[in-house]
């Protein structure tokens, strides 16, 4: 009973699902993503831009970086080129697939994360943090009111993992 408890407050702290008890020593479990973080906005397409001002820093979720696996290249835009929300700006390539990447903003990119070059694991392993992919001044902020917040998208993620 004293390993139920620790094993269940183990997976809570962690963000780690347990199903549910067996008869069995072993609970299975697994850890399907990270919770997305409030002060971000996301796509449908595992995009997220969080605002600090006029300018928005955009990534691929972690629910994303999950499903895609190692990444091995990060494809960026050039700064001072305009992006459009909606629309690809970039590719992400693990070993197992290469994928579009598409901006949930528009407007003019005014960095991108140089990192990603030497290191594309950042996204792995801090998509929410070190492994941001470019920061947009954005166009036209009123955008960003149709995008889901993290409990919408939360919510499609987890019935995605199902």
């Amino acid at each position: 009973m004293a390993l139920r408890v620790f094993a269940s407050q183990a997976a809570t702290s962690l963000r780690v699902r347990c199903l549910p008890a067996t008869d069995s020593l072993i609970v299975p479990f697994w850890r399907s993503f990270a919770s997305a973080p409030e002060n971000r906005k996301y796509l449908k397409s595992h995009e997220w831009v969080e605002v600090n001002g006029e300018v928005g820093t955009v990534g691929i979720s972690d629910f994303a970086q999950n499903e895609l696996g190692e990444l091995v290249f990060v494809d960026m835009p050039d700064a001072g080129s305009q992006v459009t929300k909606g629309q690809t700006f970039g590719v992400v390539e693990s070993v197992k697939a290469a994928s579009d990447v598409y901006s949930p903003i528009t407007g003019e990119v005014v960095e991108t994360n140089a990192e990603l070059s030497s290191n594309p694991a950042l996204v792995n392993s801090a998509p929410f943090s070190d492994g941001w992919i470019m920061k947009v001044k954005i166009a036209n902020p009123s955008e960003l009111e149709d995008l889901l917040d993290e409990a919408s998208y939360n919510k499609r993620c987890e019935a995605s993992a199902h």
